[in-house]
């Protein structure tokens, strides 16, 4: 069985091969010197993961890591049709939508004495059952509910053969290491394994798992077993929002033929070509926007912490598509509906 390429070498690989997605030198230089001002503001930190995000669990004990592990397992396809059909959850007189509607409804299930985020139940939950944990406020349903609960049995039941029903005692055999972690989990969770062809060869993306390496270090506080010493090869999160940040600031640009699809609203498949070349290329551009910032730092006679790494980056680029998706819809988003992302 062939191995496919990691992520960083995937996106170096796409990046080089690419016909309609380009990494633009110059875009990537001024998003690395805009990033580089931020982090001396203290605007880029491990600590935002909690501060900034309402709905993150504050601790960092098991119960915490479970979440973490439940709400990355069902991590995908929240982008709504259009503004007037979105999936809301009101939560605490707050609504939300996108990936954080999601959460508050893990969160209204918890308050309400559910046990969502433990293995046991998860493992068994019925259709009804998941319907009403997630359910929504709005006259639009969470997508892709059907798949969601087939993963949610799987995940879970492999969870409780292999791992004593503790996404805990999968962190502990990772002994430090991101890298370990997530061979981990795509080896032993089917969901994760997010892989295409490209060019002939096989190339892995893993953003879920990815992000559930990145959330489980933001939970622990890159302490005790979230301490890892190789956080920083873990890549960006190769989604639809953050190539669409990086185009607008220009560290990314797409071919005439591939911004038609996208101004016409074209639904991609997942592991089409351009598809592929818009995550490999986002992959790419953040690891070299990362290059970037070490000379920054090595300019000025410092040390780059490897606390400022692609995992940070994706979370400031996130965060910054969601905040200012008016101002940076300009770029449309690909839309592609899978359980990848």
């Amino acid at each position: 069985m062939s191995v496919p390429l990691l992520p960083r070498e995937t996106g170096k690989f796409i990046a080089e091969n690419s016909k309609d997605v380009f990494v633009e030198t110059v875009g990537v230089k001024t998003l690395a010197e805009k990033l580089f001002e931020k982090i001396g503001r203290n605007e880029i930190t491990l600590k935002g993961w909690k501060s900034l995000h309402e709905l993150n669990p504050l601790d960092s004990g098991e119960d915490a890591v479970n979440w973490v592990f439940f709400a990355d397992t069902l991590n995908f396809s929240f982008w709504s049709e259009s503004e007037e059909k979105k999936y809301i959850v009101k939560y605490k007189g707050k609504e939300y939508s996108g990936y954080w509607s999601f959460c508050a409804a893990m969160n209204r299930a918890l308050d309400e004495g559910i046990p969502l985020t433990t293995a046991s139940y998860y493992s068994s939950i019925t259709l009804d059952q998941l319907k009403y944990v997630l359910r929504s406020n709005s006259d639009t349903p969470i997508p892709m509910i059907e798949q969601r609960l087939e993963i949610l049995h799987q995940t879970g039941k492999i969870l409780m053969d292999k791992f004593g029903g503790s996404y805990l005692n999968c962190i502990k055999m990772s002994n430090g290491s991101a890298v370990k972690l997530l061979q981990l989990v795509v080896e032993n969770f089917p969901s994760y394994r997010d892989v295409g062809t490209y060019k002939g060869k096989l190339v892995a993306f893993y953003k879920r798992a990815q992000i559930l390496v990145g959330d489980t270090w933001g939970v622990l506080e890159g302490k005790d077993e979230g301490c890892f010493n190789d956080i920083e090869k873990i890549t960006m999160f190769a989604d639809y929002r953050i190539p669409q940040a990086l185009v607008y600031f220009g560290a990314l640009r797409y071919s005439e033929e591939l911004l038609r699809k996208l101004n016409e609203g074209w639904l991609f498949n997942y592991g089409e070509e351009q598809e592929i070349e818009i995550r490999g290329c986002s992959i790419w551009a953040v690891e070299l926007i990362c290059e970037r910032l070490r000379e920054l730092f090595e300019n000025e006679g410092k040390k780059m912490s490897n606390e400022i790494n692609p995992v940070l980056i994706d979370h400031f680029l996130w965060d910054y598509a969601r905040d200012y998706r008016l101002e940076i819809n300009v770029v449309p988003f690909h839309r592609v509906r899978c359980i990848f992302y």
